[in-house]
């Protein structure tokens, strides 16, 4: 992604360097899609009930990298190219995007959803519409998942933002509805469907990036690819040697990349309704 000198998103809170201090179990009622969704597969709920309340304080053996600092500066053009899109796609429905903020932390953060570490990944944060990122992820990214490449990056706070957009259109709440009336199994159907919406409206954001031409060759590939390394099928492989697809709670590698890449084709909001169209 050609993004030098590009503008930068003010919305970017900055908490590297701060640690957790006194943990309080908090509880969680039931109210899963307030919470947090994570890109890596990971089940929410286990997620969830993990979480905690905590008082932070600053690490003080914590030292940014000079590429961190970059990847960090590339991160919130990358957040300031969704405001641009999303307020524009927002607009001509004649509605208003309403910004997200991204927290960059690193090894623990404390949320409006409670605490969550690093190996949870990039999560969305509905109850004070924030963007949570350590950026350590990347390296996981690039190293564990073999998805290297900055639109690889880009791909995964477009999928975080995507969550925002839910949010912002409602969604989030209509199946919060829903969660006490069905099975677990039924419920992982719907969040396939949230996630998979996700990767959409990411890929929404990829077309009109390639539109003014800050697309370079390679990144609409590395964006796939790493679609493809996040999928429930070749993560649960990967570590438990066999698939369950009734545990399915973000999709396939193959639906993951399907549904970015049918964004990316479409450009509309309209085009990614994954709860009233076959996800196959």
């Amino acid at each position: 992604m050609d993004w030098k000198g590009r503008k930068k998103s003010s919305n970017v809170e900055d908490r590297r360097g701060l640690s957790s201090g006194k943990m309080v179990v908090g509880g969680i009622g039931g109210i899963i899609l307030l919470l947090v969704f994570t890109l890596l597969g990971g089940n929410p709920v286990d997620i969830i009930n993990n979480m905690q309340n905590t008082d932070t304080e600053v690490d003080s053996s914590y030292q940014a990298t000079a590429e961190e600092e970059e990847l960090a500066e590339f991160v919130s053009v990358v957040l300031a190219e969704t405001e641009e899109v999303w307020t524009m796609l927002f607009k001509e429905q004649g509605g208003q995007y309403d910004y997200p903020t991204l927290v960059l932390y690193s090894g623990m953060v404390d949320s409006a959803c409670g605490v969550a570490g690093s190996s949870a990944g990039p999560f969305y944060c509905s109850g004070d519409q924030k963007v949570y990122l350590d950026l350590s992820f990347f390296n996981e990214l690039r190293k564990n998942y073999n998805a290297p490449g900055d639109f690889a990056i880009a791909y995964v706070v477009a999928h975080e933002v995507g969550h925002h957009v839910q949010m912002l259109l409602g969604i989030m709440d209509q199946l919060n509805e829903l969660r006490q009336k069905l099975s677990k199994t039924e419920y992982n159907n719907l969040m396939v469907r949230l996630e998979l919406q996700a990767d959409y409206f990411a890929g929404v954001w990829a077309h009109y990036v390639n539109r003014i031409d800050l697309l370079e060759k390679g990144d609409l590939e590395e964006a796939l690819n790493a679609a493809s390394a996040v999928g429930d099928d070749r993560l649960q492989k990967q570590n438990q040697g066999y698939v369950v697809p009734d545990s399915f709670t973000h999709g396939t590698s193959e639906q993951r990349q399907r549904w970015f890449y049918k964004g990316f084709t479409n450009g509309t909001i309209a085009g990614g309704d994954t709860f009233n169209m076959d996800i196959d």
